[in-house]
């Protein structure tokens, strides 16, 4: 649309009324470029092919040329056919015995002398082919050839995931839970290797290489016309942004989530189309301000981003206002600092080097050293924050701002997840794993988009509206998240409903109702209504549905099912909408005139 736009608009300035040529799309891909497997095995066979074709030529020329006698006990020459015929079968050990006449004495000498000679040139071949083989160039190109021709024969929409670390394949898990595929591109081969061993639904295929090459990217499908969209997830914001370009030139159209912790870098990203940007510590700091201010919304996110399956959080200690202290000024620590002081909190920071744009206090220091940890006055803190990019630094501060003050509430960045059990062993209040903030995210925003709308907006409802559906998704799923779905009321994916649609006499708390029992409702719980531009969140039982509706739901398994019976049998929503109950079958409607509506 913008390029359109873009386009009228300069022929409107130039005053050219005729319609200009489309601008071909630009594409990653060499044309003409000779197969690297082949061209490889060439090359690094030409010695030991051209030995052996030496060998036999000159085995058939002599053999040709050594005179031998009929069976008349003439003179005779074998001819090339006999002679080139008689090496194929001796040189491959086969053995046939001697044609068309037995030899003479000269021409077995010189058959002996060619046996060895050709046993010396298959030695020197199948050595040099076994070389070959355990090549790692000869390897990576047969394993290219291998990946290129599995993703061009992808048939089913694909996400190409960039980057296949801990993020990666948490949400590599995620996406194959519900039934999407996915092809990996990461620079690692022993991730990519690992692809082999995870337990996938369906395969994956996977390429070594590296990302910032956007013929690499091509090479992984970015141009595929089955590719839905791209999700740049590695540990390099550099190779994020090559990423995140690549696809915006390439394939304007195609939507990608870019994960990044550089505030810069995502403004770069920005600027090639409209990214979804996933900052692990923007986010963090987000999440501990929504828990500042309403603890209840804040567990009902944690736990829909946590998707099916996912524990309902413990209630936990909330955090509260008063004074922080933030040992650990990079990247992470301004993001923090700043959103704590936005919420109107004091902020004090501990670092190694002073900072001139600290805006807060700043003990300068280590501060593992007890002195240093001391002029902290974490006696009159409510708060502590280890958010160093080093475990083991932040492992100890926790376990001596604990012994200052036991009172303390207790966040901490984790940089590497083999740390997992120690932090868990301390009992850190809030726990910063990047890699698992940026996988539940990007699977909120692509398992079901409304959901995404859903927790943009939730927490604008406030503390008791949250803990009030915590309860409700409680009492229908247990303390473990069940399904969660969206239903588009259309004449196609809701045929049964459409008459009562169209004529205003649907509501929500009716459709919800068992098949089997009308008096008891299913287990599932409405969290969204989207009509047009209009967002309900939590509709109610009275809610008048209408045509192009969509439902974002969560229950049970049981509780998706009885919805799809309702929504695609005229039968069941009858009985489901009114109570009145007619026949399933068409001759048993007729006899005994009970029909269901079916307009």
């Amino acid at each position: 649309m913008a390029g359109s736009a873009g386009q009228a608009w300069r022929r409107l300035v130039r005053g050219d009324d005729r319609p200009r040529r489309a601008r071909r799309r630009p594409s990653l891909t060499r044309t003409g470029e000779t197969s690297s497997t082949i061209f490889l095995i060439l090359r690094r066979m030409r010695a030991p092919l051209i030995v052996l074709i030496t060998i036999f030529a000159v085995s058939v020329l002599g053999l040709t040329l050594i005179p031998g006698r009929d069976a008349a006990g003439q003179p005779a020459r074998m001819g090339f056919f006999d002679a080139f015929y008689f090496m194929s079968y001796t040189a491959t050990t086969i053995g046939y015995g001697e044609i068309p006449q037995p030899f003479t004495g000269a021409q077995r000498l010189w058959v002996m002398a060619t046996i060895y000679l050709t046993v010396v040139g298959w030695a020197y071949a199948i050595g040099s082919l076994l070389t070959l083989l355990q090549d790692r160039a000869f390897r990576q190109a047969l394993g290219l050839q291998r990946f290129t021709r599995t993703v061009s024969r992808l048939r089913e929409p694909f996400l190409l995931i960039v980057g296949y670390g801990q993020t990666g394949r948490l949400l590599g898990r995620e996406l194959d839970a519900i039934g999407r595929r996915f092809v990996v591109l990461d620079v690692s081969s022993e991730r990519v290797d690992g692809l082999d061993v995870d337990q996938y639904h369906a395969d994956v295929p996977g390429l070594a290489a590296d990302a910032a090459n956007p013929q690499t990217l091509s090479v992984a499908g970015l141009e595929h016309p089955r590719c839905e969209g791209v999700l740049a997830l590695t540990d390099d914001d550099e190779v994020n942004l090559v990423v995140a370009m690549a696809a915006a030139l390439v394939r304007p159209d195609l939507p990608v989530i870019a994960r990044t912790v550089s505030p810069g870098i995502e403004h770069r990203m920005r600027a090639f189309g409209s990214p979804a940007v996933v900052n692990p510590f923007d986010r963090f700091g987000d999440h501990l301000r929504l828990a500042l201010r309403s603890p209840a919304s804040h567990r009902l996110m944690s736990w829909l981003e946590g998707g099916p399956g996912a524990e309902l959080p413990p209630a936990g200690r909330p955090p509260t206002a008063g004074r922080w202290v933030l040992c650990g000024y990079g990247r992470f620590g301004r993001k923090l600092a700043e959103d704590l002081r936005a919420e109107g909190l004091d902020v004090a920071i501990m670092d190694l080097r002073p900072n001139a744009d600290a805006q807060s206090p700043v003990v300068v220091g280590d501060a593992s050293e007890p002195a240093v940890l001391a002029r902290a006055d974490l006696g009159q803190a409510v708060g502590f924050v280890a958010g160093t990019d080093n475990d083991t630094t932040n492992l100890s501060l926790i376990a001596a701002a604990r012994r200052i003050n036991p009172a303390l509430f207790i966040a901490s960045r984790q940089n590497h997840p083999a740390n997992a059990p120690l932090f868990a062993a301390l009992g850190v209040d809030r726990l910063l794993v990047p890699s698992e903030l940026v996988a539940r995210e990007i699977y909120a925003q692509l398992s079901t988009p409304l959901l995404w709308r859903f927790l943009q907006d939730m927490p604008a409802r406030g503390d008791d509206w949250a803990a009030e559906l915590i309860e409700r998704l409680r009492q229908q799923c247990g303390r473990r998240l069940g399904s969660l779905w969206k239903l588009t009321l259309t004449a196609r994916e809701a045929p049964a409903l459409d008459p009562w649609l169209r004529a205003g006499e649907a509501r929500l708390g009716a459709l919800l109702r068992s098949p089997h029992d009308r008096s008891r409702p299913v287990a599932a719980v409405p969290l969204l209504l989207q009509r047009d531009s209009e967002t309900i969140l939590g509709p109610g039982d009275d809610v008048v549905l209408a045509a192009g509706d969509q439902l974002l739901l969560a229950g049970r398994p049981s509780a998706r099912r009885h919805l799809v019976d309702t929504v695609t049998h005229h039968a069941v929503s009858e009985y489901v909408l009114t109570g009145r109950t007619v026949p399933a079958g068409w001759l048993w409607q007729r006899l005994t005139g009970r029909v269901p509506r079916t307009r």
